[in-house]
């Protein structure tokens, strides 16, 4: 679809490598069909004739963020104590999948994927929809009904009978044949990804140490990732213990979301998976999802105290796989499991703040692994993730410079999303939620 190009001039290029490299008083030239014609020292660089030109001198752009884990069925609020009780779920799932529910869970899954790409999040993968919702705005977005982020969809996770998420956002089965057939539904349906509950959760536990207790089995990952990889499908793998990390990644999983401590086994198979579609495996943390969970009390995020319990051991064993990613030069992404409680759709920025602060990043380290690492990871960094010539123009343009702080993405000056520009980007925050977690 064509766009307007444009000539981006006076602004210095951070390029989200690891060194943190940065390029003052550059040009970058967008062309019309949204792809990045040109980038260079303004001395070097020749706008051409009949191109938009806008002066951004002084300013930072940045390559687009990508958001690796995200869920866009609830805006980050505290849910309802009806939503959360286990003796409605049937009811409750129920609702939203019939067709009054699947209308709301589509008008929620657009408005929070704007919310995200007004901040920056230019490129988001969902990894657990109520339905088929979010690759339904995805295909809206492809046919021009509105300018929206690039969408990767999941639909539901696939998850066991009792398991994380079921009923609510997944397909349940309890061997490998009911998993295979769960997977083809979901390619049947179009989704970009397969997200599999290899342990328990925490938002939904029963139990003081479900979170992370193994529950599909090695045998039904294999057969899963077996028929997703056969489709050129990438497969997420919610895992929060090394036993059902080191069982994900024996079975093929791509990328390990949330994560565990690390030992000899598991560190070689991210570095080596041969079952994997890309020959390895990346690590998506999310400490966003676990910290308010832990730091604050019930009376701030309606969490039980099975939840918080769960929380605090989620918290540490993911912070430890970051620290032993790092260390082993493993690749490492980000996600923000947004949607859930106190995960607004436009605090990305606390994510890498967090990963620098707990994980022991760079901010350099951070950035990279929200553009170039992500980008490479989801296996999209031919057309996004860096600002070079010929990738998609998806851009964040910022007051301030970002590797100083992160909060410059909470008021981008503009976003460009394959090209097309948002002049004025704007979301609705949540006063509370946001004081409470400038506290941490």
């Amino acid at each position: 679809m064509p766009t307007t190009p444009f000539v981006l001039s006076g602004v210095t290029v951070v390029t989200g490598d690891q060194d943190g490299t940065s390029l003052v008083d550059q040009t970058v030239v967008v062309d019309s069909v949204g792809k990045i014609e040109a980038v260079g020292a303004a001395s070097d660089v020749v706008a051409p004739r009949g191109y938009r030109r806008i002066d951004a001198t002084g300013k930072y752009v940045v390559p687009g963020l990508i958001n690796a884990h995200a869920h866009v069925f609830s805006d980050g609020k505290p849910l309802p104590a009806i939503l959360t009780d286990p003796s409605l779920e049937g009811a409750v799932s129920a609702f939203f999948h019939g067709p009054f529910g699947r209308m709301i869970v589509k008008r929620r899954a657009k408005a929070n994927l704007l919310t995200q790409l007004h901040t920056g999040v230019t490129t988001i993968r969902s990894v657990g929809d109520v339905g088929y919702e979010v690759a339904s705005v995805r295909d809206d977005v492809a046919a021009g009904k509105f300018v929206g982020p690039r969408i990767l969809a999941s639909g539901p996770l696939l998850a066991v009978s009792g398991g994380h998420g079921a009923p609510m956002i997944a397909l349940v089965s309890d061997n490998p044949w009911d998993a295979r057939r769960n997977v083809r539904i979901n390619l049947r349906h179009g989704v970009d990804v397969i997200k599999v509950a290899a342990t328990g959760g925490v938002t939904d536990a029963r139990t003081i140490g479900e979170a992370g207790r193994p529950q599909m089995s090695q045998e039904e990952m294999t057969a899963i990732c077996e028929e997703a990889h056969n489709a050129g499908i990438l497969v997420a793998a919610h895992a929060e213990s090394l036993a059902g990390v080191k069982a994900a990644l024996r079975a093929g999983v791509d990328t390990i979301e949330h994560g565990s401590e690390m030992d000899a086994e598991v560190i070689d198979l991210f570095g080596d998976n041969p079952r994997s579609l890309q020959g390895r495996s990346a690590l998506i943390p999310t400490l966003m999802v676990a910290l308010p969970l832990v730091k604050f009390g019930a009376s701030v995020t309606g969490a039980n105290d099975v939840v918080r319990a769960n929380a605090v051991i989620v918290l540490d064993r993911i912070i430890a796989a970051v620290h032993a990613a790092r260390d082993n030069g493993i690749a490492i992404g980000m996600g923000t499991d947004s949607a859930l409680t106190y995960v607004t759709h436009y605090n990305t920025w606390r994510e890498m703040d967090y990963v620098v602060r707990y994980g022991g990043l760079t901010p350099a380290h951070a950035l990279h692994a929200a553009t170039r690492s992500n980008a490479r990871i989801l296996g999209l960094d031919d057309v996004t993730g860096s600002i070079e010539p010929g990738k998609d123009a998806d851009l964040v343009v910022l007051d301030g410079n970002p590797l100083d702080d992160f909060r410059a993405f909470t008021a981008p000056r503009m976003v460009v999303v394959r090209g097309r520009i948002i002049e004025a980007p704007k979301v609705t925050r949540f006063d509370d939620v946001d004081a409470a977690l400038d506290t941490l």
